[in-house]
């Protein structure tokens, strides 16, 4: 169980990503799949050459800002659809992500990360590593925090809200959302290092489905924590990682296989979205709050 809050921690910045378009920019960028295990790769290649693990992880936070904007140009100077232009760029970072390892699988077991003393020090597992990676997690979310009250996040936060209102201001909703796409898939990026680093490999299909798990994280988050506030609605969106990672564990417990992952998250998600609907749960604060979220995202 401990290592399921640990791992929530360490995904709860790649689901603060997943927030940043789904709910602030409401795009449905499905680069996230790609861009995940390009940062992860991107880490992994670096280490293995001798760079410092601190920098490896900092390149792949910087891979995952170019694929951002990559999609973000499809997008707005392409004219391609946004759900298209996010596939598209998720389907070429498989390439991409296999000519950076140079193999399907690339191992990190031998090599110093940034885990190496908390594993050497026998920390994982335990309350020091948890307390480190909420660190992280709690760092990424102030900073969304802070960003979100700038000039340039309220413009963001306007985009995703009504883009003809906001451009009659004189705001780029192009630069916004190439800006928008590009910190989530850095985040997204940064996260896939982490996690190669955490599991001590990097892999090309380690990626796959994760937008399915950065949703859950996200909708669940919501439903049960909240979405009133941004300072609220991010902190949400972290504890749902966690309690996502730990329904996670708790189904294996109970006897479900790896292979049923995939279907347990797609199942959360459905319920997350439907039990606000039902007349039980609209009386609650939480859940109304979110279907109110649903509703104005939607229109």
């Amino acid at each position: 169980m401990i290592t399921a809050v640990e791992l929530g921690l360490i995904y709860a910045v790649m689901a603060l990503g997943v927030y940043l378009t789904f709910r602030i920019l409401d795009f449905p960028d499905l680069t996230v799949d790609g861009s995940f295990t390009t940062g992860a790769a991107v880490a992994a290649i670096l280490i293995t050459n001798g760079v410092p693990p601190l920098a490896a992880t900092a390149a792949a936070f910087g891979a995952g800002l170019v694929a951002g904007c990559v999609t973000g140009l499809l997008h707005t100077k392409g004219k391609i659809n946004g759900l298209l232009a996010g596939i598209l760029t998720m389907i070429a970072l498989y390439s991409i992500n296999l000519r950076i390892m140079g193999t399907s699988n690339l191992s990190l077991l031998r090599q110093d990360t940034l885990i190496t003393p908390l594993r050497e020090n026998g920390y994982l597992g335990g309350a020091v590593a948890i307390a480190l990676f909420a660190l992280l997690a709690l760092g990424v979310k102030l900073f969304l925090d802070w960003f979100l009250h700038t000039d340039l996040g309220l413009a963001m936060q306007a985009t995703g809200d009504n883009q003809e209102m906001v451009s009659s201001f004189g705001v780029s909703t192009d630069r916004m959302k190439i800006l928008g796409l590009a910190l989530s898939n850095g985040f997204v990026g940064l996260c896939g290092a982490v996690v190669a680093q955490y599991q001590g490999f990097a892999d090309i299909g380690m990626g796959i489905g994760l937008i399915l798990v950065g949703l859950a994280s996200v909708i669940i988050g919501q439903a049960i924590f909240g979405s009133r506030l941004i300072v609220v609605s991010t902190l949400a969106v972290v504890l749902g990682a966690v309690v996502y990672r730990i329904v996670i564990a708790l189904a294996l417990d109970l006897g479900f296989e790896p292979n049923d992952m995939k279907l347990i998250s797609a199942v959360l998600v459905v319920l997350a979205l439907i039990l606000p609907q039902w007349k039980v749960f609209r009386r609650l604060p939480t859940f109304s709050s979110l279907r109110k979220s649903n509703v104005t995202t939607a229109s």
